[in-house]
């Protein structure tokens, strides 16, 4: 739009302050505005009304999975913009990097309650990988909340004075700062929460300004904050509220103090959403779903992998999972170093009577791994790009006594090495060692440039000179300070090192701490995140069983992350699915007092339906599943037992099929990558181990499904059915190749090769039924879908699914397993028999279309 017609669309809102709209239309017409410009102006103020009335009203669209009220950013916010603005000078680039920001937290907040609603009460967990930028995610939510009328926001920042200050630090400067008449602070930089005389000077009616709160997860803080918030109940009726709990699995979950404190400030809140953030949410999710707790009932999201972002997989790789070829599962990058087990006694005591007095040793391993160390920040300064500084993480032990006496020999190494320099002798050394790193792990792998020895030499005496030995720990005054200028340093620490807070520059890692469980390793790894410029220097020295139960770790995430992915392509949620957790004989998932109300679980598709719902929609891939299914049916014909016709119902069925014309058809056709349960792999696998461990699956009755009022489809030119209609869902997609059609399979459908009157049944019933009288057998259920397929003109969420030819949907039944599953593999999940919740009703429309 100009400004000439800007201004008149000021002015037409100026008159419409004085006068009815019809009114409003004929002065601006006698200004000389011409009718199509005035059409123009009343469009466009049509508009905006609408969309004012759309924050006002909560309404609901489909995205993905689950409706929503909230579908990204408009022009009139603030709080977003600036973030992008400072992301922007930070050097993020607009796409990839923003726009994945962009799209993660617009999908996080579509998942809380409309503000305006008279009182919600969300359970929420957002699971992102270590140190790969969670509190920037984050911190875009909240932006994105204020921006839509969200007023209070309390950040629970850890358990550490650190991390609530740098995040306290964040938040001032990516939401306060570019914003500062939008929001009022309950706590300072250096101040934790403390009371405040007048709550109505922060919640009360003349106070349009957000309210910002950020907080340890301390017991005396939260009491305080609590008591406050009760206190100020008359003001908090109308006050929607975002709670943030960063870390969500540390000292949230079954502890006797925090925990309640969490739950009664959202007591107070009538209207309140509370969000947990965590890279290791193993404890978060075993959490009992049918006590008043934090179990995130409502939604758990996976934020996706930065780009560039060193995990657990990238360094240490993973173990191959049912169905992958092992060839195919990547090693991971040749950064690990091994500490042999007789170093192990020299830099941790063996006992606690050995605390005492204990003098570490600077054992080969120790002193490579520290030249190494100065050898790499010697490297990265003559490349001059990327983080300024430069650090190296000691974590043998959790006794802050144990990392002190690491002060004095590591400083002696330091003194040594600056007397050394000149020394032929010293210098070899240190070049055999660059040269065989280098050569182990190369820098065009990183799209690097080699840094030569002789490059780096001329920058050792400044490293060496600017090197700091700092003991970080609970006792010690010493600090990790990255604000006042590049830093060198060599820090030993323990649990103020091991969580939340960011190594700046983490360049090697020394690592040896024995720990017992998943969620504690995990965060140990403060060597993942992002390492741009000198993604090919980073080394991790620790002991070969560490190594490998990493290696173990990484496969645990893969697993539980694709569990989690169903949550957001799959007719389910927290309440009805249990995110599984595979287990390892010597580690705990979580701590014992976590996991008092998980139950066993197991890796199978054993009682589980499973239908496609995403489609490409390209005719090559098209194709190739339809001559899959063709084929299928021929076959069917040929080795079926029996088959039944049922034209005018528009079903088919083949009897007692062998299990190979299935798992042919399975290996041919293909499922959409959206659907990681439909992954055809782990189906065939699963089939076979069933047959080879229980003798079950078999036979398997193979059905087609039809519309009988659709055009005729022949599969055969003795088997014809009706084309079915699946609309997709209107944006339910940001690939216009792929298309959504939400629900495929009708729970009748799941009886369609069972006698008698199934009509009434649950879909429980229907698995009961079939274990007592197909206990064996599996169901294959083949759908015809029209390439239109528009939507009934009652359907206002739906589009046509447009696909270039016709569709073949698939929906599995399998068995309950009668004689314990065909799993190697132990897990354990949340117990969800406690719950009571209603049958879903997958209600055939008259049309065809499921709902």
């Amino acid at each position: 739009m100009t400004d000439e017609f800007d201004g008149m669309y000021e002015t037409f809102k100026a008159l419409l302050d004085a006068f009815p709209p019809a009114e409003a239309v004929k002065r601006l017409e006698m200004l000389g505005v011409s009718p199509e410009i005035v059409q123009e102006i009343r469009e466009r103020h049509e508009q905006q009304t609408i969309r004012i009335a759309e924050l006002e009203e909560p309404h609901a669209v489909v995205l993905g999975n689950r409706d929503t009220w909230y579908t990204g950013p408009q022009d009139k916010d603030k709080c977003w913009p600036a973030i992008v603005d400072l992301l922007r000078g930070d050097g993020w680039p607009d796409n990839p990097a923003i726009r994945a920001l962009d799209d993660s937290s617009t999908r996080v907040v579509s998942l809380l309650n409309h503000p305006k609603e008279k009182s919600f009460s969300t359970r929420g967990l957002v699971v992102g990988y270590v140190q790969s930028g969670k509190t920037t995610n984050f911190t875009s939510v909240m932006a994105k909340a204020a921006d839509r009328g969200y007023k209070l926001f309390i950040v629970l920042a850890g358990i550490h004075n650190g991390l609530r200050r740098q995040t306290q630090a964040r938040l001032v400067q990516q939401l306060v700062e570019p914003n500062p008449s939008l929001w009022s602070q309950l706590t300072g930089l250096e101040a934790d929460f403390t009371p405040h005389e007048n709550p109505a000077a922060y919640f009360g009616k003349s106070n349009k300004t957000h309210v910002l709160c950020v907080v340890k997860k301390n017991a005396t803080v939260l009491r305080k904050l609590a008591r406050w918030l009760e206190k100020a109940a008359d003001y908090l009726q109308d006050c929607p509220a975002l709670i943030i709990d960063d870390e969500a699995d540390q000292a949230t979950v079954a502890t006797k103090s925090i925990n309640p404190l969490i739950l009664s400030i959202m007591q107070s809140l009538p209207r309140s959403a509370y969000v947990g953030y965590t890279a290791s949410p193993f404890a978060n999710l075993l959490i009992d779903p049918s006590a008043e707790d934090l179990y995130p009932r409502d939604f758990v999201v996976n934020l996706p992998k930065p780009e560039g972002h060193f995990g657990t997989e990238v360094l240490f790789g993973r173990y191959a999972l049912d169905g992958e070829d092992p060839e195919q599962v990547d090693d991971g990058y040749d950064m690990i170093r091994t500490i042999p087990d007789d170093d192990v006694t020299c830099v941790r005591p063996e006992t606690k009577a050995d605390i005492e007095g204990f003098e570490p040793e600077i054992t080969d391993t120790l002193r490579r791994a520290v030249e190494y160390f100065w050898l790499a920040t010697a490297a990265r300064r003559v490349r001059r790009k990327g983080n300024s500084h430069s650090t190296m993480l000691i974590h043998t032990s959790v006794n802050t006594s144990v990392h002190n006496s690491f002060k004095r020999p590591l400083q002696h190494m330091l003194e040594r090495a600056n007397r050394s320099l000149t020394d032929s002798t010293f210098l070899t050394r240190l070049r055999n060692l660059w040269e065989e790193e280098t050569a182990r792990v190369t820098a065009e792998e990183f799209g690097e440039t080699k840094v030569t020895f002789d490059d780096l030499a001329p920058e050792l005496p400044g490293v060496l000179q600017s090197c700091r030995i700092i003991m970080d720990n609970s006792s010690s005054e010493d600090r990790l300070d990255y604000e006042n200028g590049p830093v060198v340093a060599i820090a030993v620490g323990g649990n103020t090192l091991s969580r939340g807070l960011t190594l700046e520059g983490l360049s090697v890692s020394y690592f040896v701490r024995s720990v017992s469980a998943y969620d504690t390793l995990l965060q140990m790894g403060r060597w993942f995140g992002f390492r741009n410029g000198y993604a090919d220097l980073p080394r991790i020295w620790m002991t070969d069983e560490l190594a490998e139960w990493f290696r173990h770790l990484a496969t645990v995430e893969t697993e539980m992350r694709r569990d989690i992915d169903i949550y957001m392509t799959e007719a389910e949620t927290p309440l009805t699915f249990a995110v599984r957790l595979r287990t390892h004989p010597a580690l705990r998932v979580t701590a014992a007092a976590k996991m008092r109300d998980a139950v066993t679980a197991a890796s199978s598709y054993g009682g589980k339906r499973v239908q496609t719902h995403y489609f490409r929609t390209e005719a090559d891939w098209l194709r190739q599943n339809m001559s899959a299914a063709t084929n299928l049916v021929t076959s069917s014909l040929k080795n079926a037992a029996r088959i039944e016709e049922r034209p005018k119902e528009g079903r088919y069925i083949f009897r007692d099929v062998p299990h190979d014309v299935v798992t042919s058809f399975l290996a041919a056709y293909s499922f959409h990558e959206k659907s990681p349960e439909n992954d055809a792999d782990l189906i065939v696998e699963y089939i076979r181990k069933r047959i080879k461990t229980a003798g079950s699956l078999r036979r398997w009755n193979v059905a087609i499904v039809g519309n009988p009022s659709g055009d005729m489809f022949a599969f055969d030119s003795n088997v014809r059915v009706g084309l079915n209609t699946r609309a997709r869902l209107a944006g339910g997609t940001s690939d216009p190749q792929c298309a959504d059609i939400k629900t495929l399979m009708s729970r009748r459908d799941a009886a369609v090769d069972m006698d008698g009157d199934t009509s009434r049944l649950t879909e429980k019933g229907i698995m009961d039924r079939r274990r007592e009288i197909l206990p064996d057998t599996g169901l294959l259920v083949l759908y015809p879908i029209d390439k239109i397929s528009a939507p009934s003109p009652t359907k206002k969420l739906r589009a046509p699914l447009n696909a270039e030819e016709h569709v073949i949907g698939v929906g599995l039944v399998f068995p309950e397993p009668r004689h314990g599953d065909s799993t190697v593999e132990k897990y354990i999940s949340a117990d969800l028999s406690g719950l009571r919740m209603e049958d879903e009703d997958y209600t055939l429309l008259v049309d065809g279309e499921d709902g």
